[in-house]
């Protein structure tokens, strides 16, 4: 029997965001993004981390496990308390991370976002709308929070496609069914094309990992479909970019149309540890779709965005730096924080010493 269940509560109890178990070295938490080994606890062996998989997993998983090298699915304590797990390997020997799930989806008006948040989750619910960031800027909490507003506000069936299911979302006036990768249905892009025959009003996509499942959730934006995702990219402009080119050359101008068409928003997100108080907070940029944008989306003028959103602050568009500036003033990060994070350094040191 494992001790991985001792050390996730250990880890809860520290308000930890993550649990690194890795062989040769202590179990590692991370404290509002600061990993350090936990107290008392010496190195991993490799018998200790196979251990901690296999109290975790059943011996169809274990065996999946060793035969593709890499497995996601979500764990959970007595206490009810849900973790989302990578199982892999490295260097040959197992290794665990785990990323802590909050057992209730926060309020969309807790999170620091800017109000164009709320706007995406409203009237008209038909097209894409993107929450992207690095790992662990707070994607899935964010897209959680878009859903449960929906959830709460407005009738409609709603489905997710997940890997894994991270929050469990309860239904109130909308139908909500979560499907998850692996248990529900055998990957994203076949969890998608199925969903468009189960009609849906909202569909979230865990992730857009590929050129089929980027291409079905335009299709689906196109089609009346609310559609919310993520991507793993640090600004609108990059964001538009990367979804443009997964296509080949050849089928690139009918896509910068149809992403014109259906694009609704990108919140690109940042968490920042806050000094005010414990805990972090999003630094965000936001693009809005307007006019400007679709033009600029159809004639591959994507550089163009970032001015776009400079001049477009009435719009409820943001840049980043705008964005640490606020949270700078209203004393929520540091200044050493708001300038190590800025795309424009000079420009933003300006600003703070006004």
């Amino acid at each position: 029997m494992s001790r991985i269940r001792e050390l996730l509560e250990r880890a809860v109890a520290a308000g930890s965001s993550d649990l690194h178990i890795i062989v040769g070295l202590p179990p590692l938490q991370r404290v509002h993004t600061v990993l350090a080994g936990m107290e008392g606890e010496g190195p991993v062996d490799e018998a200790q981390a196979m251990a901690a998989i296999q109290d975790l997993l059943d011996p169809e998983q274990c065996k999946r496990l060793l035969e593709r090298r890499d497995m996601d699915f979500s764990a959970s304590l007595p206490t009810g308390t849900r973790f989302r797990v990578n199982a892999h390997f490295q260097r040959g020997t197992p290794a665990l991370a785990f990323r802590a799930i909050p057992s209730k989806v926060p309020a969309l008006e807790t999170l620091n976002l800017p109000e164009a948040a709320q706007d995406f989750a409203s009237m008209p619910h038909q097209g894409l709308v993107l929450v992207t960031g690095e790992t662990g800027s707070g994607k899935s909490t964010t897209l959680a929070s878009l859903i449960d507003y929906i959830n709460h506000q407005y009738a409609y069936h709603v489905i997710t496609l997940e890997d894994p299911i991270e929050y469990y979302l309860k239904s109130d006036k909308s139908a909500i069914e979560q499907r998850e990768v692996g248990p529900d249905v055998t990957d994203f892009a076949s969890g998608l094309r199925h969903v468009l025959r189960q009609d849906p009003d909202v569909i979230l996509i865990g992730e857009m990992r590929d050129l089929e499942t980027i291409s079905t959730a335009l299709t689906a934006g196109e089609t009346g479909h609310l559609v919310l995702s993520t991507l793993h990219t640090n600004d609108a402009a990059s964001t538009v970019e990367r979804i443009i080119d997964v296509f080949p050359a050849a089928q690139q101008n009918q896509i910068r149309s149809m992403l014109a068409n259906t694009l609704k928003g990108v919140i690109c997100q940042r968490l920042l540890p806050r000094v005010d108080m414990a805990g972090m907070v999003p630094a965000t940029e936001v693009l809005v779709s307007n006019a400007a944008v679709r033009n600029c989306i159809r004639d591959n003028r994507i550089f163009e965005i970032s001015n776009i959103i400079e001049t477009n602050r009435a719009a409820g568009m943001q840049l980043f730096d705008e964005s640490l500036k606020r949270l700078y003033f209203s004393g929520m990060i540091s200044r050493s924080e708001a300038l190590s994070n800025a795309r424009n350094t000079t420009q933003l040191e300006r600003a703070l010493s006004a």
